[in-house]
């Protein structure tokens, strides 16, 4: 069966897992305060693979966060991913982070909301049904009392991401359930690699980019 490399780094928490036929059956991350993506993703895989007994030429494909999320977070992850299929001559994976991220939420009706934080009020959002279907696509918006409130009056909304804190803030309907302290993990990628490696729905190594959704934009450093 197909052993999948998955790497998730598109916020602080830096995760890698291996699964196999889309079954997860090794994880490794670490969700600093801080991103560590830098030091610790080669790291990690290294490890990940020698805790368990896999040699890199056992591993089929590679699977990636694409984003939407941190830009340096992203590159990071992306480029490792790349050039270990360079490497291995295997092909790439790439996986919606809020996707992936709404997998964290079992529910059997209601819709989810996987959000990640952006600036000051801003979030990256998409709308999924309690089977995983998308409602509504990826948007970057900007937050209010009146957010959401389409969904939020049709039944129960769940929330879940790093932008859970600041939305429950602003929106107090009945019908909305916060999922707390839950960030993107490589854990529920496995399987989600695996349907699209049996349908050999995979990236141009060369020439594939994360998903950053908005251009970056540097800050000037403060005085």
């Amino acid at each position: 069966m197909a052993i999948i490399l998955s790497i998730e780094t598109a916020t602080t928490n830096c995760s890698v897992s291996l699964s196999k036929a889309g079954e997860t059956f090794a994880l490794k991350e670490d969700n600093s305060n801080g991103f560590s993506h830098a030091e610790r993703l080669h790291i990690f895989i290294n490890a990940i693979l020698k805790e368990n007994s896999i040699d890199k030429s056992e591993i089929a494909a590679i699977a990636v966060s694409k984003g939407p999320g941190s830009y340096t977070g992203l590159r990071i992850g992306v480029s490792a991913a790349k050039g270990l299929c360079f490497a291995l001559n295997i092909p790439l994976i790439s996986i919606s982070t809020l996707e992936a991220l709404a997998h964290q939420v079992q529910i059997s009706e209601g819709m989810i909301i996987p959000m990640l934080d952006a600036r000051r009020m801003e979030v990256y959002a998409a709308v999924y049904q309690a089977n995983y279907e998308p409602i509504r696509g990826i948007e970057a918006e900007v937050l209010n009392e009146t957010s959401y409130m389409v969904f939020l009056q049709r039944g129960l909304v769940y929330f879940v991401g790093n932008a859970v804190e600041k939305t429950k803030t602003l929106i107090t309907h009945s019908n909305a359930v916060f999922v707390e302290n839950k960030l993107p993990s490589a854990k529920e990628m496995g399987a989600l690699a695996f349907s699209k490696y049996q349908k050999s729905d995979t990236e141009d190594v060369a020439y594939f980019e994360p998903y950053y959704l908005k251009d970056f934009v540097a800050l000037k450093p403060k005085s």
